[in-house]
């Protein structure tokens, strides 16, 4: 089994929205797929624009209608094999909650823009290397990607690695907070299948 954790702020709309996709997009391998916000609100309902969207995309009504948002703990952090941040902020908060994580977690655009950039044979390589158990592939396959980060040109706008932020926006940003998303989560689903199931 492989698991995973999505964070942004409240966990009202960008994380749960990019659980539920991953958790849809992957059911076949069965994965625990989690999310959580940094601060904000407790025990919140995903935002009706959010609940929309992952209708729209697929995710059945009453996955997102059961979502209650919750607070980041450092022990949210410990299992996860992939830990995935929707802004640099989010992503530097994780660091500093569980600093020896930081192999294993990017915003979820990086992770998007270092996978397009890196050759699967070397991701598969590194997965073959790590054994069977599915969780230990995709840590070593982050591993990769995140030995990367000085190796592959950033984005020309640092901004670029981050997902905007829709909340209390008008119906517009939320869209272009979706159209920045769901990509890089199909990019995730695809490196996930790629190291954890592979052929």
């Amino acid at each position: 089994m492989v698991e995973l954790i999505t964070v942004c702020t409240g966990n009202i709309c960008r994380s749960p929205l990019a659980a539920q996709l991953l958790q849809t997009r992957l059911a076949d391998l069965d994965p625990r797929v989690t999310s959580a916000g940094t601060r904000g609100l407790r025990s919140a309902r995903m935002t009706r624009e959010s609940a929309y969207l992952a209708q729209h995309l697929g995710v059945p009504a009453e996955v997102s209608s059961t979502h209650r948002s919750r607070f980041l703990q450092e022990n949210d952090l410990a299992t996860p094999d992939l830990i995935i941040a929707m802004t640099r902020e989010h992503r530097r908060d994780i660091a500093e909650l569980a600093p020896a994580r930081l192999r294993h977690t990017f915003t979820v655009r990086e992770f998007a823009r270092l996978a397009a950039a890196t050759p699967d044979a070397d991701l598969l390589s590194s997965a073959e290397a790590a054994g069977a158990a599915g969780g230990a592939r995709l840590r070593a396959a982050a591993e990769v990607l995140a030995a990367r980060r000085g190796l592959t040109p950033p984005p020309a706008d640092p901004e670029d690695d981050d997902v905007v932020d829709p909340f209390r926006q008008e119906w517009s940003v939320y869209q272009r907070s979706a159209a920045q998303l769901v990509p890089a989560v199909d990019e995730v689903v695809r490196v996930v299948r790629l190291v954890v199931a592979p052929g």
